[in-house]
């Protein structure tokens, strides 16, 4: 009973083990956009679909963590600046009915950098209601 006890431990211990999710992970940081406010025309009433509102832009975004060799070159990086230049060309596409839509354009924009895991996007209208500080919709994408 000994011996065979000794083998299936042996057994055990020689056995293959799966690689721990945090060591197969690579690493990871966050790139983040807060209270970018741009004139956008988006909206479902009449004099949304003619006259920019301001609209205040968040993001947040998961990439991997500078991935090359270089490590202190932009080229290296998610750049912010990139993501807000994302942001201000799909604005200025022109009108959009729906926050809403316009939060999703933006997700799948910034998921194209494969390098980008996952795009947290809030939009906020801030003049809808004059009773409100602003009104609007965060959305949260996640690469595959």
């Amino acid at each position: 009973m000994l011996a065979a006890m000794n083998t299936l431990f042996a057994q055990v211990v020689a056995a293959p083990r799966p690689a721990s999710p945090d060591r197969a992970r690579p690493p990871t940081a966050r790139v983040f956009v807060r209270d970018l406010v741009l004139p956008a025309v988006v909206g479902i009433y009449a004099h949304e679909k003619t006259a920019p509102q301001r609209l205040r832009v968040g993001l947040d975004l998961e990439v991997l963590d500078r991935v090359g060799a270089r490590r202190d070159d932009i080229a290296d990086v998610v750049s912010y600046e990139d993501a807000i230049n994302t942001v201000r060309a799909l604005v200025a596409e022109g009108h959009v009915n729906l926050v809403e839509t316009l939060a999703e354009r933006i997700a799948a924009r910034l998921l194209e950098d494969a390098r980008v895991l996952s795009a947290t996007v809030r939009l906020e209208k801030l003049d809808a209601f004059p009773d409100a500080g602003s009104v609007g919709i965060e959305i949260t994408r996640v690469r595959g």
